[in-house]
């Protein structure tokens, strides 16, 4: 891996040590440079988990994706810098609380001194690892997680200023490999019942907050207020490359 692009795309300068504080540096950086988004479903971009496809759209090409493409290839950043990083299998809590099937997330964790739970695919959640050996509440900014063991899975929830918990995914620390994602990431490009073939999505975080592309939907959440407004497809496209720097190419698979 090309580290010295990788670093240069999600604009990272700091330091480099294996330590909690370069993992944190590296995780927010991510999040801020990357975003999180389903265009290639929506544009007949097929989705290849390996590294060399993956680098190619996100560092080269200076796109994003959804969890097995971003957590996918940060793992393997973090690997390159002398990380120890396992891939996880998650099920994705709905608006109900009711988990779906395995492998429908992907997340990481990192063996430093502590362990830690890092996500750069997830979209609005968590900006920072979480420490994952512990089910205190951990706050960042207006919100708090934690991570709590039901049984053989590990719950993390989130809440924001005081409200109930609500859970997000489960995981179990079992590692796994690109191919044992295949089928749900097969699943999430085809299938009707997937809700990213439902709608287009662009988003990434921003200093104080974030911003988002939902089809013709710009919504920018800044300081706690949100905005939304209605865009042309035309200015859809300006989005896209004047926030985020995506464009386009008009035959994917040339």
């Amino acid at each position: 891996m090309d580290v010295e692009a990788y670093l240069k795309r999600i604009n990272y300068t700091g330091p480099l040590a294996v330590s909690a504080e370069v993992l944190r540096l590296l995780q927010l950086a991510h999040l801020r440079a990357v975003p999180f988004e389903n265009l290639s479903i929506h544009s007949g971009e097929p989705i290849l988990l390996n590294d060399e496809a993956l680098f190619e759209k996100i560092v080269r090409r200076h796109r994003g994706g959804f969890c097995y493409e971003l957590n996918g290839l940060f793992a393997t950043l973090l690997r390159s810098l002398g990380f120890e990083v396992a891939m996880l299998s998650a099920q994705v809590a709905n608006a109900e609380g009711v988990f779906g099937p395995d492998f429908a997330h992907m997340t990481l964790v990192v063996t430093l001194a502590e362990r830690w739970l890092v996500d750069v695919g997830f979209g609005d959640s968590f900006l920072e690892p979480l420490l994952l050996d512990t089910n205190s509440e951990q706050m960042q900014g207006d919100r708090s997680y934690r991570v709590v063991r039901e049984g053989e899975r590990l719950v993390l929830s989130q809440r924001s200023n005081g409200d109930d918990w609500k859970p997000q995914y489960r995981f179990t620390l079992k590692a796994y490999h690109y191919p044992d994602y295949s089928e749900m990431c097969h699943y999430h490009q085809t299938s009707q019942q997937s809700h990213f073939t439902q709608a287009r999505i662009c988003s990434r975080a921003t200093p104080d907050g974030r911003i988002s592309l939902s089809d013709l939907r710009f919504i920018e959440t800044a300081g706690g207020r949100k905005q939304e407004r209605l865009i042309s497809e035309e200015e859809c496209a300006t989005m896209l490359r004047e926030q985020f720097g995506i464009v386009l190419r008009e035959n994917p698979e040339a």
